[in-house]
């Protein structure tokens, strides 16, 4: 007489459904959001000459940091600032 058998029917016959409950827990974690994109938005972001011209700023002043060749005009920032605090 077994007194341990380790495939009972009565003890495994829940096994399917568990797998089950299993599989479709995993397969609603592995969904992914997507973004797409329209051809128009591409265009306006791609062929935009204001943004272009402003990369090309940011670009140059980051090399005159980086090469400490950014001189900075103390008067000139302090009335931009206050122009800026007033409102003007």
């Amino acid at each position: 007489m077994k007194i341990n058998p380790l495939n009972n029917p009565k003890i495994n016959a829940y096994k399917p459904q568990i797998q089950q409950q299993q599989q479709q827990t995993q397969s609603k974690n592995q969904a992914t959001d997507q973004v797409e994109i329209s051809k128009e938005a591409k265009q306006l972001q791609q062929s935009n000459p204001i943004v272009e011209a402003r990369q090309k700023k940011v670009e140059s002043l980051k090399r005159e940091v980086q090469n400490g060749t950014y001189q900075l005009d103390p008067k000139q920032t302090a009335e931009k600032m206050v122009e800026f605090w007033n409102g003007r």
